[in-house]
C-alpha cells in the first residue's frame, strides 16, 4: 500500500511539470503501463507503453514554449543531458540542436517495483559479488534498487550506491525511499564514475557497493580493486549475455579476462584441442553472473569462473533458469539436467551440467560465425553445405568466432586481423585456396575429428581429397609438358570442385563422357 501511495505521488509530480498539451489528454490514471512521454518540437506529444505501443496525444505540435515550461521546473541538465524531479525516480533526458538549444525531451517514468528479485533472493543474501547483464529497458536498474533495499534493511549491511545520473535513487539531495537505508553517492559526470567507486571504498567503509552500467576498462579495473578489498559488489554491465561479455575486450576483465595460451603436445592431446587455445587469465571480479532474459526470467551462472572456462573450451553450459510470475508472487526454478556421477551435496559449488559430445555437436552446439579473408567463399560454402558444418559466414570480423585467412595475403589484411586479435578471435591460416587445404583448416577450426563425422561424410571427405589431389597431379604434368590430361569419373558435386580448382591454376577443364563415366579433361 505504501508503494502505491508513493507511486501515485511521484506520478502527480511528473504531471505538474507537463505542458497542457499533455495534461489535457492524459491523466495520472492513464499512466499505468506508460514508460516514456516524448516531447519533440513540431510534433504531437507521444506516450510509449511497456508493450511497445506508441500513442499520440492530440494533433497539435509541441512548441518551444512547451519545452521551456518543462525545463524551467527541472534542475540544470548535466553533461550527459539528463535531469530529474527531486524526490522521484523519473528521468528527463534532453535532445539539443547544433547551437545547444533543447529541442526534445524524453521523460522516462521511474517506478518502485517490489518482488522482481524474489526468485534470486537466496543468491543476493550470500554475500557474493553479482553481475547483471541484459538489454536496455529489461529492468536491470529496478533490480539493483530492490537489492540495495534488501541488503541494507533486511541484512543490516552498510550499502553505498554509486549513482551515475541519479537513476537508482532519484534526483535531489535526499535519496528515494526505494533504496531503504542504503547510502547514495552522486556522480557529477559519467566519466568520474570510476573515481567515485574508489572513493566510496576508501572513505565510507561499505560492506556492499552497488553500481549501474560498468562500461569502460577503467571502471572494470575499479570494480576489480573493490572486489579485491573484500567488498561485495552488485553491478550491471553493457552486454546481453556472458558469452558476449567474454568477447568484449574492454569488459572481459570482469569475468577473468582472456588470454591466448599455447599448450604442450600432451596437454593438447588430452584436451583433444588445438595447441593454441583461449583461456581465462585470472579470477573473475564477480562470483555470479545473471542474464536478464526478460523482466520475469533470469539465467543464473552460479560459478562465473567455471562457466567462462566451459564457454572458452566449447563445452555445453546450461544456466539455472529462475522465473517469477507477472504479479511477482510465484517463483519457479529450472535447474539444468544432470547426469550425476555422484550425489550432489549442499557443499558442492560446481555448475550443474550434462555433457555428451556427439549429442551436443548434433543438437545443442550454437552456430559458429566464420569470417574469411582472401579465402574462397565459394569453396567454403560448398563445404559447409556438403559436410553439414554448424557454421555461418559473417562479413563482420567483430562478430566472428573464427577467422580463416590466406597466409600469403595476411599483411594486406593487418587491420582486419588486428581487429580479430583485439576481440580475441582465433585465427587459422590456409596456404592455398584449394579444396583440400581449406577443408583441413576448417575442420581444425571447428574442432571436428573423424569420429564426429557420419560414414557418408567421411567417405565423401576421402573421395573429395583424392579427386582434388588428382587435379593437382594433372597440373604438374601439364607444367612438365603434357597437353591434355583426363581424370577419373566423378559425381556432379566433385566435378564442380575440380573445375574450380583447375580454373584457379589457369587451366581449361571440360566435362566429357556420359552417366557414370562422365569426367574432366584438363588442358592449357
Amino acid at each position: 500500500m505504501t508503494d502505491n501511495i508513493q507511486l501515485q505521488n511521484d506520478l502527480e509530480k511528473l504531471m505538474v511539470i507537463m505542458p497542457r498539451k499533455v495534461t489535457s489528454n492524459l491523466s495520472v490514471e492513464g499512466l499505468g503501463d506508460v514508460i516514456e512521454i516524448v516531447l519533440d518540437i513540431g510534433r504531437p506529444p507521444e506516450i510509449r507503453h511497456s508493450g511497445g505501443k506508441i500513442d499520440k496525444l492530440g494533433e497539435e505540435g509541441v512548441t518551444e514554449e512547451d519545452i521551456n515550461f518543462v525545463t524551467s521546473h527541472l534542475q540544470e541538465f548535466t553533461h550527459d543531458n539528463r535531469s530529474g524531479i527531486a524526490g522521484t525516480l523519473h528521468r528527463i533526458s534532453a535532445i539539443r540542436n547544433r547551437q545547444g538549444k533543447v529541442v526534445g525531451l524524453t521523460c522516462r517514468i521511474g517506478r518502485v517495483v517490489t518482488g522482481t528479485i524474489a526468485c534470486i533472493k537466496d543468491i543476493c543474501t550470500q554475500g557474493r559479488s553479482i553481475l547483471f547483464l541484459g538489454r536496455p529497458g529489461v529492468g536491470k536498474t529496478t533490480k539493483l534498487r530492490e537489492i540495495s533495499r534488501l541488503v541494507a534493511d533486511e541484512l543490516g549491511k552498510r550499502v553505498v550506491i554509486v549513482d551515475t545520473s541519479n537513476e537508482i535513487a532519484g534526483d535531489g539531495d535526499t535519496p528515494h525511499s526505494a533504496i531503504g537505508s542504503a547510502r547514495r553517492m552522486q556522480v557529477p559526470q559519467p566519466e568520474y564514475q570510476k573515481d567515485i567507486m574508489i572513493e566510496a571504498v576508501e572513505n565510507h567503509t561499505p560492506e556492499v557497493i552497488v553500481v549501474d552500467e560498468i562500461g569502460t576498462e577503467a571502471e572494470a579495473q575499479a570494480a576489480r580493486t573493490i572486489a579485491e578489498r573484500g567488498v561485495m559488489l552488485i553491478a550491471t554491465a553493457h552486454g546481453n549475455s556472458l558469452e558476449s561479455l567474454i568477447k568484449n575486450p574492454t569488459l572481459s576483465d570482469l569475468v577473468g579476462g582472456i588470454q591466448s595460451v599455447t599448450l604442450g603436445d600432451d596437454e593438447a592431446k588430452r584436451r583433444a584441442s588445438q595447441k593454441t587455445v583461449l583461456e581465462r587469465e585470472k579470477q573473475p571480479t564477480f562470483d555470479i553472473v545473471i542474464e536478464i532474459i526478460d523482466r520475469n526470467t533470469l539465467a543464473v551462472y552460479k560459478n562465473t569462473a567455471e562457466a567462462v572456462d566451459y564457454i572458452l573450451r566449447g563445452w555445453p553450459i546450461r544456466p539455472e533458469l529462475r522465473k517469477v510470475d507477472k504479479e511477482y508472487t510465484q517463483v519457479s526454478v529450472e535447474s539444468p539436467a544432470v547426469e550425476q556421477q555422484k550425489p550432489i551435496t549442499a557443499e558442492d559449488n560446481k555448475m550443474n551440467f550434462s555433457f555428451s559430445r556427439p549429442k551436443y555437436c548434433e543438437e545443442n552446439k550454437p552456430m559458429k560465425k566464420l569470417y574469411l579473408y582472401a579465402v574462397s567463399r565459394t569453396i567454403v560454402e560448398k563445404l559447409i553445405e556438403r559436410m553439414s558444418f554448424n557454421v555461418e559466414i559473417t562479413r563482420n570480423p567483430e562478430e566472428a568466432d573464427i577467422v580463416i585467412a590466406h597466409k600469403n595475403f595476411a599483411k594486406g589484411g593487418a587491420k582486419i586481423l588486428n581487429t580479430a586479435k583485439e576481440y580475441r578471435v582465433q585465427i587459422f591460416y590456409v596456404k592455398t585456396n584449394s579444396m583440400a587445404q581449406i577443408q583441413k583448416v576448417l575442420k581444425d577450426a571447428l574442432d571436428i575429428r573423424p569420429g564426429d563425422l557420419s560414414e557418408e561424410e567421411t567417405v565423401y571427405n576421402d573421395e573429395t581429397e583424392q579427386a582434388l589431389d588428382e587435379v593437382k597431379s594433372a597440373v604438374r604434368k601439364i607444367a612438365d609438358g603434357a597437353s591434355v590430361i583426363e581424370l577419373n569419373p566423378q559425381d556432379t558435386q566433385i566435378r564442380k570442385l575440380q573445375h574450380e580448382l583447375a580454373e584457379q591454376y589457369g587451366l581449361n577443364s571440360t566435362s566429357i563422357g556420359e552417366g557414370q563415366n562422365r569426367h574432366l579433361r584438363i588442358s592449357k
